[in-house]
């Protein structure tokens, strides 16, 4: 593997355990925020940050340019409000295992290779064993289905961050993606969060979910795409699962049983499996 993987590998690990526990951190102000509340003040912050700090241009720019950042921005509200909703209803380590069929399915599309298929069966075979569909006690099926959804995103989030990453010069693109995210979760932000937004404390919580859950690991991301392909960086996103599993467990008390444990391994096994076909043969940009 090229030193360039190698760092590209550090730098979402970063990028992870900086993600999971924040988000582990902002399920803790869903009892004054919501889950909407918590996304807005999230990205609210996150865009202020990097608007600030990179200063984006649009004047001068093409249309198309434009409109990927705008496009990139829903992609991002409509990930994260998902995601948090999700994490609402059934566990983190869940969750996010769940929502990693869209890395996965990326990874996939881009290799395209016969035994690819293999590691998609596995990864399957994992979510399946999560969800445990045939049980009474297993999880809330819209908090999967958010989950679902989130991980649809977080596909087309992979996509698209490499694109602006290469058109938007360091994170400016990502600021405004943000900002167009705060949009798009203003009116469940404003109907959960309510009065509560102001909150000086739990303004202060906002800023710091904004900055672990976006601004360093979305900043280390989009410097890892610009190092790795696309589908290199979907399977490499194998790392979250493992994780989010371990700040629900330290921050947030959640529990995991042996069958979940069996589960999350079947998914990095399969992400796993998948890089050794794609790093073998994908070319690294630049």
């Amino acid at each position: 593997m090229h030193r360039s993987r190698y760092s590209a590998v550090g730098l979402l690990l970063m990028g992870g355990l900086s993600i999971q526990f924040g988000a582990a951190f902002a399920v803790t102000l869903f009892d004054e925020l919501g889950p909407g509340g918590t996304v807005f003040l999230r990205l609210v912050f996150a865009a202020a940050i990097l608007l600030v700090i990179f200063r984006p241009r649009v004047r001068g720019r093409e249309r198309g340019d434009v409109r990927l950042a705008l496009g990139f921005g829903v992609i991002l509200g409509l990930m994260n409000w998902s995601f948090y909703e999700s994490i609402d209803r059934i566990p983190l380590g869940a969750c996010v295992t769940i929502e990693f069929a869209g890395p996965l399915a990326v990874a996939v599309w881009k290799s395209r290779r016969p035994l690819d298929l293999v590691w998609v069966a596995l990864a399957a075979a994992g979510i399946l064993l999560l969800i445990d569909p045939f049980s009474s006690g297993g999880l809330d099926p819209f908090g999967v289905a958010l989950a679902l959804l989130a991980g649809t995103m977080w596909g087309s989030y992979i996509l698209a961050s490499a694109r602006v990453g290469r058109i938007w010069p360091r994170a400016s693109g990502l600021g405004i993606g943000c900002a167009v995210g705060a949009l798009i979760t203003l009116p469940a932000g404003l109907s959960q969060g309510g009065g509560d937004l102001l909150a000086p404390e739990l303004l202060a919580a906002g800023a710091f979910v904004g900055i672990a859950c976006t601004v360093i690991p979305y900043g280390l991301e989009m410097e890892a795409l610009r190092r790795i392909p696309e589908g290199v960086f979907g399977v490499l996103m194998s790392l979250d699962p493992p994780l989010a599993a371990l700040a629900g467990v330290v921050v947030l008390g959640e529990e995991l049983s042996a069958l979940d444990l069996v589960a999350i391994g079947l998914v990095v096994v399969a992400s796993a499996g998948a890089l050794s076909r794609v790093s073998s043969t994908a070319p690294v940009p630049g």
